[in-house]
């Protein structure tokens, strides 16, 4: 669904444009329930405006929002994660993951799949929330990526297609 309504979010968010989004008000989110070429979630819909901001945020900080991502080790992505959810909004869970996979960085998504594949490793035995498991989580990816010298995001969907769901 989300990629079948992906050009119509790309177009009334102005192609993602953090200058642009960063402006948009109460009443023109309000008016973006009404269409139906979008998922119309308005905790999701606020989010968008919040999280330009803290793009512009980091780039007015760091000099590029790119850059800053780019820069960062994936030996400690979780952490990446974890500042996303903190200065971000709507972006816990699996969505900083998924955002990072989605921009192109290299990051591993705990999936439940890749989440059922640690635990038959019993490298965790459910979703890793907690920083202990996260940590846990990254030593082992860490320790493959050392190993294999492939990216977060291959091993990350080799284990999943390691569970039969």
């Amino acid at each position: 669904v989300v990629d079948a309504k992906w050009p119509a979010f790309e177009q009334v968010f102005f192609g993602f444009d953090p200058e642009k989004v960063v402006l948009m008000g109460a009443e023109h989110l309000e008016r973006l329930m009404q269409d139906t070429r979008i998922i119309r979630h308005l905790g999701k819909l606020k989010s968008v405006p919040r999280n330009a901001q803290m793009m512009l945020d980091i780039e007015q900080e760091k000099g590029s929002f790119g850059a800053f991502i780019a820069d960062w080790p994936v030996t400690d992505i979780v952490s990446l994660w974890k500042y996303l959810s903190k200065h971000g909004h709507q972006l816990g869970g699996l969505s900083a993951p998924r955002f990072l996979r989605m921009v192109g960085k290299d990051t591993f998504v705990p999936s439940d799949d890749v989440v059922a594949a640690l635990n038959a490793q019993k490298i965790v035995d459910k979703a890793p929330t907690s920083l202990r498991d996260l940590a846990t989580v990254q030593g082992a990816f860490n320790q493959w990526h050392a190993e294999s010298g492939r990216p977060m995001c291959q091993l990350s969907m080799m284990l999943a297609y390691t569970v039969n769901h």
